[in-house]
């Protein structure tokens, strides 16, 4: 498959998904106004009108489902414009980014939208901050990280002097860890926080 197909295939899934949102929203906001007053007229049956009571919960379910396939086709864009430009490493560090940030936004967008008014702004607010707390550490190292795929100071096989560790050999860069061997046999990962705030010595590059 060519990069123009896989892109324009994201981007795609991107409009139909948006598209998807409108129209069953539409239709739910219809059911639960409309709708139903329709359905208790044709019938008589007042047990219709009492699922206006669950209207709210029916929005939830169809917004956290539907929003998550948005944030996922989102993330799955920049995946396929990054990837022949930085490589699958670095394209698939900023999927894993775009689909823990746009989670979060969307569980504190809910929130507030239940919520409404200055309440659900306070609110939305709030989870936004637990969320970003609680993720905090691990954003930081995946940010860290995703500036060396970026960046590239030093790539696999290169020998280098980086976070205390001397003349080790690079095996492998991800997103939280760096992987390098030492001249006496052992492995370490090295978180990739670390290496950002350290000075970095390239002593020998990769022939490959």
């Amino acid at each position: 498959m060519s990069q123009a197909d896989s892109l324009g295939k994201a981007l795609g899934r991107v409009v139909l998904y948006a598209i998807l949102v409108a129209i069953v929203m539409g239709i739910l906001q219809w059911f639960f106004t409309q709708g139903l007053q329709m359905l208790y007229q044709a019938t008589g049956l007042g047990g219709f009108l009492v699922l206006q009571d669950y209207a709210v919960y029916v929005y939830i379910i169809v917004l956290l489902v539907l929003g998550y396939l948005i944030v996922n086709a989102i993330a799955e864009l920049f995946f396929a414009m990054l990837r022949p430009k930085y490589g699958v490493s670095t394209a698939a560090a900023v999927r894993s980014m775009i689909r823990i940030i746009g989670l979060g936004a969307l569980l504190a967008g809910i929130a507030g939208g239940v919520a409404g008014g200055a309440a659900g702004v306070a609110l939305g607010g709030f989870i936004g901050l637990v969320i970003g707390f609680a993720t905090q550490q691990v954003l930081g190292q995946a940010v860290a990280g995703l500036f060396i795929l970026l960046a590239r100071p030093f790539k696999i096989g290169d020998l280098v002097d980086i976070a205390g560790e001397s003349e080790v050999r690079v095996k492998d860069i991800s997103t939280l860890f760096t992987l390098v061997q030492r001249k006496d046999g052992p492995e370490v990962l090295i978180p990739s926080n670390m290496i950002i705030g350290s000075k970095i010595v390239v002593r020998e590059r990769s022939k490959e």
